[in-house]
């Protein structure tokens, strides 16, 4: 009996462990079409999360300035990666179809 209690225990355990672990998904076509059509359509939030997160790490006047900037150069940024990974989600290119720009998203960490 206590034999097939802990076998049940040991098989109870696995399938937790088994249930736990975080899904690892591979990059595709489809992911990449999705995260450049994505980055088309949301390049543009770069420019006022910049300069909110500008002024909140330095002063407002920092975000007006060095936070615009930013935001400008990073709203073409991410625009013009999302119009590439559109145009070449087909092929795996970079390798992987791995993105082209960190982080994937304008709300990624």
């Amino acid at each position: 009996m206590q034999k097939a209690l802990k076998v049940m225990f040991v098989c109870c355990v696995v399938v937790a462990m088994i249930g736990m672990a975080t899904q690892a998904y591979a990059q595709d076509p489809a992911k990449k079409l999705g995260r450049g059509l994505a980055n088309v359509v949301t390049g543009w939030v770069e420019l006022p999360k910049n300069i909110y997160e500008t002024s909140v790490e330095e002063n407002v006047l920092s975000g007006l300035t060095m936070g615009l900037a930013k935001g400008v150069g990073m709203t073409i940024v991410r625009t013009g990666a999302g119009v590439y990974e559109t145009v070449t989600f087909p092929f795996p290119i970079p390798e992987n179809y791995a993105p082209v720009l960190q982080p994937e998203f304008v709300f990624s960490e």
